[in-house]
């Protein structure tokens, strides 16, 4: 059974996503952005979970989490990619001290918001969407929301700290808290400040703010479920950010649909 998703967004074939990581997917741009990880990082694909498309030669691997961890540079990481034609990206929120080394030097802080974590008006909460096997839907309204639901997070993290980015992660959005001191900071400090948010109201998976959900989407990867590249926007962009029109966050495949 297929998500249903607003109009526009849809699976991204096979062929689809290889040649978006062949001739799209721009490592500079990830290396800039992991330029401030002081240490090892580890990526992580999932090939086929949700969408059920993948490579035949990955059919008993398809809904794993598959571990990117020996690798000598993003090119390298970029091969893989070619080869495992994954639907979602991630990277590994720990900072590990070095190649197979288990010691933990931080972890990033960060928040996600998805159109999961509300209820919608039209189309219920998570759980009445669940029990009808449609539980990572969303429409347009739930977008919004969410959107809304993000700026006002923002607005309330940017008084507790510095320096903050927003991305859109493809059916939500993730606010990274970039504050050199948080990268140490224990799992109790961590969680009192995600229960804090959840009694102001902010709808959050508070298993990412806590550290037991380490992996997040990366940057600049091509979310497969509904054909749109992980961006970071600015706050400016982040208050109007419309994913099915916006042209920052459309694949080549789908801009050439659209032109």
């Amino acid at each position: 059974m297929r998500y249903s998703l607003p109009e526009g967004m849809r699976y991204s074939t096979l062929a689809e996503r290889k040649r978006f990581y062949r001739d799209e997917f721009r490592l500079d741009r990830v290396a800039e952005w992991l330029r401030k990880r002081r240490g090892h990082n580890v990526f992580a694909v999932i090939i086929g979970r949700h969408t059920k498309l993948y490579p035949r030669k990955f059919s008993e691997d398809f809904s794993k989490t598959v571990i990117i961890d020996e690798y000598s540079n993003l090119e390298e990481v970029r091969s893989l990619l070619l080869e495992f034609q994954p639907e979602s990206v991630y990277y590994d929120r720990n900072i590990y001290g070095g190649k197979g080394s288990r010691k933990v030097l931080g972890q990033e802080l960060a928040f996600d918001l998805d159109p999961e974590n509300l209820t919608c008006p039209i189309h219920g909460s998570f759980e009445d969407k669940v029990r009808r096997r449609q539980g990572l839907s969303f429409c347009t309204l739930e977008f919004k929301m969410i959107r809304e639901r993000t700026v006002d997070l923002y607005e309330r993290l940017a008084k507790l700290f510095s320096e903050l980015s927003v991305v859109y992660s493809g059916r939500g959005f993730h606010i990274h808290v970039l504050d050199p001191e948080t990268l140490v900071w224990p799992r109790r400090r961590r969680r009192r400040l995600a229960l804090q948010m959840k009694r102001e109201g902010y709808p959050i998976d508070e298993w990412v703010t806590t550290g037991g959900m380490r992996l997040i989407r990366l940057p600049y990867s091509l979310h497969g479920m509904v054909s749109r590249i992980v961006v970071p926007l600015s706050i400016r962009q982040l208050e109007r950010f419309n994913p099915v029109k916006s042209r920052i966050c459309l694949p080549r495949f789908l801009k050439k649909a659209t032109a």
